[in-house]
């Protein structure tokens, strides 16, 4: 330990008697490191962003059942076009008292349109028509009010909940939204409640919306716009045996025979981010890649300047070997100094690719998020790359002669 502490010692001795030297080798790695950690952070910010709004959406303890299924190919699809649309029917099949892993089942519709109130409008908002079952999943929430009661959703009455967003932009932030009228594609409803607020994904607001009984839904785009369903098992846990219980009634309710596969498509949270995910981690991957590409060029310029200064202390190398330094010594010096250089780079490429992730995400919609293990592995692999690219240099270092490094001028 004490003869690293001497060689570290001695090494940045060195790198601040040529702090302008220094500087300009390790400027590689730190443009590396801060395009690394920048590109990192925001990946990860952007990761955890669609997470959490398709949890806000379908919800980790739900599953959803849809007209079709994920398809990769025209071909695919071609053999499921023909999907029946997803019913009431269907929602009936799924609801029975003595089912012993689901707990309720909802239809959903959505669509867009102009929502209202006195002299302000909101054109192309989202909005969403829910059966009475609704109330039993974790993505709807009032907190503000409440939210529609199930007798108010069955018999459909003028009633909705709104986002944060829409509540703002349609009352300000000195009217009370509640117990309002409002105006949806020309409709008049009542403001029950408003909903948390859910933040943005890439600019896109998840807060404007408007949640409507179904049947006021249907009054207002007509009866065939499409429907999916949102099924919610007693436990968590039981979600496998759940979608294994929808997927036989959902076969009986449609009358399928054994070797006819199914026509709907059946979706949880972790389908649609495992769909994300292999969507985008292949281009995240070779986009981190590209850019520790730099970090080679980085260790070449430090191997180069390394092999520098040996020639240029060969004297001083040469008289530490004659007063007794062995080759372990020499070889400890200068990779102690190639390693502290390189990770002075990586320091320095740290603080300023925190910074730039940090800028990007307050001036754009692009979310960020520093981990700890990405500023770890930032300084970790320049650490890497000052022992790798040192070594060459450390071993001529060591394997100099001392007559002949002391005759030299």
């Amino acid at each position: 330990m004490n003869k690293f502490l001497e060689s570290a010692a001695m090494a940045l001795s060195a790198i601040w008697a040529a702090k302008l030297r220094s500087f300009m080798t390790v400027l590689g790695n730190i443009v590396a490191v801060t395009s690394i950690i920048a590109v990192v952070s925001l990946i990860e910010g952007l990761n955890a962003s669609v997470k959490q709004a398709i949890l806000n959406q379908a919800g980790a303890d739900s599953f959803s059942i849809q007209q079709f299924p994920i398809t990769r190919s025209d071909d695919e699809f071609e053999k499921v076009r023909y999907n029946p649309r997803i019913s009431l029917q269907d929602v009936r099949a799924l609801q029975h008292d003595n089912s012993p892993f689901l707990t309720a089942v909802m239809a959903q519709a959505d669509g867009r349109g102009r929502i209202t109130y006195k002299d302000k409008s909101i054109d192309n908002t989202r909005i969403v028509g829910v059966t009475s079952e609704y109330v039993n999943f974790s993505s709807f929430d009032a907190e503000r009010g409440r939210l529609m009661s199930p007798t108010e959703v069955e018999r459909a009455r003028p009633v909705a909940v709104v986002g944060s967003q829409t509540a703002d932009r349609l009352f300000g932030s000195d009217v009370d939204p509640l117990d309002k009228i409002i105006q949806v594609e020309g409709v008049h409803f009542r403001i029950v409640g408003v909903s948390a607020k859910r933040g943005s994904l890439l600019g896109l607001s998840q807060d404007e919306f408007v949640v409507v009984p179904l049947g006021q839904f249907q009054m207002m785009f007509g009866a065939r716009r499409p429907l999916s369903l949102t099924v919610k098992p007693r436990d968590v846990a039981l979600i496998a045996p759940a979608m294994d219980e929808a997927i036989v009634a959902l076969r009986g309710a449609r009358r399928l025979k054994p070797k006819q596969p199914d026509n709907f498509g059946m979706f949880t949270s972790d389908t649609i981010l495992d769909i994300y995910h292999s969507a985008t981690n292949g281009i995240f991957a070779v986009l981190v890649g590209v850019v520790a590409l730099s970090l080679v060029v980085g260790g070449i310029v430090i191997m180069n300047i390394m092999l520098m200064v040996v020639t240029e202390r060969t004297r001083e190398i040469g008289l530490r070997k004659a007063l007794g330094a062995r080759r372990s010594d020499i070889m400890s010096q200068m990779l102690t100094e190639s390693v502290v250089l390189s990770m002075f780079g990586g320091g320095v490429g740290t603080i300023l690719g925190v910074a730039v992730a940090l800028t990007i995400s307050a001036y754009t919609p692009i979310p960020a998020a520093v981990e700890a293990w990405s500023v770890a592995l930032g300084i970790g692999v320049t650490a890497v790359v000052g022992l790798f690219f040192g070594l060459y240099p450390a071993m001529r270092a060591a394997r100099l002669d001392p007559i002949e490094a002391l005759r030299r001028e």
